[in-house]
This record gives C-alpha cells, sequence and structure tokens, in this order.
C-alpha cells in the first residue's frame, strides 16, 4: 500500500468524524480531494521540478492526526516570548493545527477586518467562506489535495473595501508534540478592493527530537486596487519537515509583496504559484534560505502572466554548507495576450565548502513580443579577494565572511516594509550565520532546550 493509499484509507475509515469537527464550507470538497489523490504518484527525487526533494519519503513516518480535535492546553503567556513580534497586539497563533488567540487580539483591529478561527467562520458563516475557499487552490497539487482532504481549521482573514490595517498581524504557528505529528493548516486570506493589510507568519518548532510535517495550504485573493504583503520567517527544527503550497490571484492595479525566510528547518518545499487576473498588478516574490548540517531546502514558482500591462520581480537566495541541500525551479509564464508585461526573476547562491549542493533552473515562458523580460542564476563561493580586502582593513577572517553573507542576504530582508521587523531580522540573520543554535535566542523553546526536555501538558 502506498503512502497516499494508507492517507486515503484512513479518511474512509474515519470520514464521519472528520466531518463531524468541520462544516460544510470545509467538508464539499473533501470528495474531490479524495478522487484527486486515488491513483494518484507522489513526486520522487530526482524527477523534474523536485531535484533533492522525495514526498514520498517526507509523508512516510506514522504521523498522529488531531482527528478528534482534542484542544491543547496552552498557557499563551508562557508558550511564546519571541523577539520576532512586530507589535504586542493583534497576535494570532496556531497551536499545531488548531486556532488560538490572546484575549486582546482584536482589541485594535477596525470594523473592516475579520479574522480568526477559519472552522468557526466556516460554521457561522459558510456563505462567505465557500465562496472563497478551495477557489484559487489547485486539487491537481497532492500537497493542496492531501491538505483539502483533512483540514479542520487554520486562519481566516478577510480585509474589507477600503479598509487599512496600519499595524501588521501576526500569525504564530507553534508545533509541538510528544510524539510524530502532521499538523494541516489551511489559511485563507481575502483583501478587498483598494483595502490595505501586512500578514506576519512566524512559524516555530518544539521538541527537537519528535519528527513533525506541517501540511500547508494558502489562498491569497487580492482585489483591485489593493495592496498586501505576507511574510513567512521559519525558524523550526531539523526534524521539522513542511510542505508549503501558496497561491495568489491579483486584481487590477493591486500591489503585492511575499517575502519567504527560512532561518532554520529540516526538510522544507516551499511552492508558490502566482495569477494576474487584472491589468496594472505588480508582485515581488522573495525569499531565502540559510541552510547547513543536512538541511534541505527546495523551491517551486509559478508566475502566470495572463493580462497586459503587469510586473513581476522574483528574488531568491540561499546559503548552503556542511552537506545541506537546495534546489530552486522557477518559472515565468507571459500568456498571448499579456503585452507590456514586465518580468524579471533572479536566483543567487552561495555554497560552502564540503559536499554542499545546490541546483537551480530559471525558466521563461513568453508568446508575445511586446515584454521586458530576463531571468538568471548564479551559484559560486564567497569572493576570496573581498575576504582578502577585509581583512587588510583589520577583521578576521570568521569575521569577513559573517559580514559578506549578510550583505548577501541584505536585499531579501530589505524588501519587507516593516522598520522593526527588517531591523530585527538583519540581526537574526547575523546570529543563523555566526551558528548560533536559535536564531531568535528569546523564546520558549530556547528556554526548554536549556532547562531540560518538555513536560506533559506543557508548550
Amino acid at each position: 500500500m502506498s503512502v497516499l493509499e494508507q492517507y486515503t484509507e484512513l479518511y474512509k475509515a474515519h470520514k464521519d468524524l472528520v466531518e463531524s469537527h468541520s462544516s460544510e464550507a470545509l467538508n464539499s470538497l473533501r470528495t474531490e480531494a479524495f478522487k484527486k489523490l486515488e491513483g494518484l504518484r507522489l513526486p520522487r527525487r530526482g524527477e523534474e521540478n523536485y531535484s533533492n526533494i522525495d514526498m514520498t519519503s517526507m509523508l512516510t513516518p506514522d504521523y498522529g492526526l488531531n482527528l478528534q480535535r482534542i484542544d491543547p492546553d496552552v498557557n499563551m503567556d508562557l508558550t511564546f516570548n519571541c523577539d520576532l513580534p512586530v507589535s504586542r497586539h493583534s497576535v494570532l497563533m496556531m497551536v499545531n493545527d488548531t486556532f488560538k488567540s490572546a484575549e486582546d487580539a482584536y482589541d485594535k483591529l477596525p470594523d473592516g477586518v475579520d479574522v480568526g478561527s477559519l472552522a468557526e467562520f466556516a460554521r457561522f458563516n459558510p456563505e462567505e467562506i465557500s465562496r472563497h475557499y478551495g477557489k484559487v487552490a489547485d486539487l491537481k497539487n497532492p500537497i493542496v489535495a492531501l491538505n483539502t482532504l483533512f483540514a479542520q481549521d487554520g486562519l481566516f482573514l478577510h480585509v474589507r473595501k477600503g479598509t487599512r490595517l496600519e499595524q501588521p498581524l501576526q500569525l504564530v504557528n507553534i508545533m509541538s508534540a510528544l510524539r510524530p505529528l502532521m499538523a494541516i493548516r489551511r489559511i485563507l486570506i481575502i483583501v478587498d478592493e483598494d483595502a490595505e493589510a501586512r500578514l506576519l507568519v512566524c512559524d516555530h518548532s518544539q521538541n527537537d527530537d519528535v519528527e513533525m510535517l506541517a501540511l500547508e495550504t494558502v489562498e491569497i485573493i487580492v482585489g483591485a486596487r489593493a495592496r498586501f504583503d505576507y511574510y513567512n520567517i521559519e525558524e523550526s527544527s531539523s526534524s521539522t519537515r513542511r510542505l508549503s503550497a501558496l497561491y495568489l490571484h491579483q486584481g487590477e492595479n493591486s500591489n503585492v509583496t511575499i517575502d519567504g525566510i527560512t532561518l532554520f528547518n529540516g526538510i522544507t518545499r516551499n511552492e508558490y504559484y502566482t495569477r494576474f487576473g487584472g491589468e496594472g498588478a505588480s508582485l515581488r516574490l522573495y525569499g531565502m534560505g540559510i541552510e547547513d548540517k543536512d538541511r534541505i531546502i527546495s523551491t517551486y514558482s509559478h508566475i502566470n502572466h495572463l493580462v497586459p500591462g503587469c510586473r513581476s520581480d522574483e528574488l531568491f537566495k540561499f546559503s548552503v554548507d556542511d552537506e545541506a541541500n537546495g534546489d530552486f525551479t522557477g518559472r515565468i509564464h507571459v500568456a498571448e495576450g499579456a503585452v507590456k508585461t514586465e518580468a524579471y526573476q533572479a536566483n543567487r547562491n552561495l555554497v560552502g565548502a564540503g559536499g554542499a549542493k545546490m541546483s537551480s533552473k530559471p525558466q521563461l515562458e513568453i508568446y508575445n513580443d511586446d515584454v521586458k523580460c530576463s531571468h538568471g542564476c548564479a551559484i559560486g563561493q564567497l569572493d576570496p579577494m573581498q575576504v582578502f580586502y577585509m581583512r587588510t582593513r583589520g577583521l578576521p577572517e570568521s569575521t569577513a565572511k559573517l559580514l559578506l553573507r549578510q550583505a548577501f542576504m541584505a536585499d531579501v530582508i530589505e524588501a519587507i516594509d516593516v522598520g522593526p521587523l527588517r531591523d530585527r531580522l538583519h540581526i537574526l540573520t547575523e546570529r543563523r550565520f555566526a551558528g548560533l543554535e536559535s536564531a531568535c535566542g528569546n523564546c520558549r523553546r530556547c528556554e526548554i532546550k536549556k532547562n531540560g526536555k518538555l513536560k506533559t501538558g506543557e508548550l
């Protein structure tokens, strides 16, 4: 029996349980997701777009699923005390795949913002969820199909027409378990026309010796003339796996920034699918990863220019050392009628000594002549002349290399339009390149690692 067959059989055996803890708005797509998974073969390492990721091996461990929706016992004040939050207000939380929030999370939000548990909104406002849920994500993607089959909770964010959020919202995803666990998270974001919002998502893992998998699907729908920034920072553990698929649809003259930063991880697969549905829209799709030891990061992007006059700027940077592996595959598609398109794609990589490996495959697919498009990649090591120059100014070799690595990642961090967060990420990147065990250095996970293992009932 294949890995996918094990999950489809699990669903058949517990279908009533899964649906009883959910709502019709989420249950309506489970049958279609099940059919997509039947007979589907997962991609294997070495196949096109999967240079170093084997999804079968990622899904093979005997993960537990919280199908009965047992509420995690969490002390919100003690669980998380990290330096990353950009605001002490509007901090939301997902514990594994159950939504939580601080009591004052909604105090300073304007009336035009609906945010909270996807399960709760699907139960009390099913019409709104049904209009958007599953409309952007593609069930042909095994990540999406498996997520849709089992998803029972997540984050729902709706910023209504003309509403502007002055302060960013923050979602903290905590992975914690005493035995192997799969957390199935769903994020649904709608930003109506002329609205503006920013969301910071932080992923953290506890229990470093427990295998955990975050299976995530993100759907983002941005209306005409709206602006939305989505920042995702992963600071998990070497035993954490992540399969994430993000889908974005943009209306005319909208402006979107997506910036994904991986500081610590085990095995990570990030997929980005973006579609321009209205003229004059612009997108910045940025990302970076710092990989050492035997960590693996895999990134796939597909930017679809379907209408005239849109602009996309894509930049991904990776640093791989020791026995780490990374790969990037980026595809920009410009349709026949999408004249006046501007599309730029770049992938830059630093590869250290040892067995570190990095592969890159940028691609352009253009079906008209009236465009400005370019793509490129570079894979190399630190410039020895730059290191030598800095050493002649009195810097030790280790410090010179640290500063050069920081400078290499700077433009990805500078794309973040939140000053305190941007400044903090420069510091976290410095700590990461300096080889510190945890980049944040001030969270509950760090305290646990210093003082002992997690106790039952404690995060």
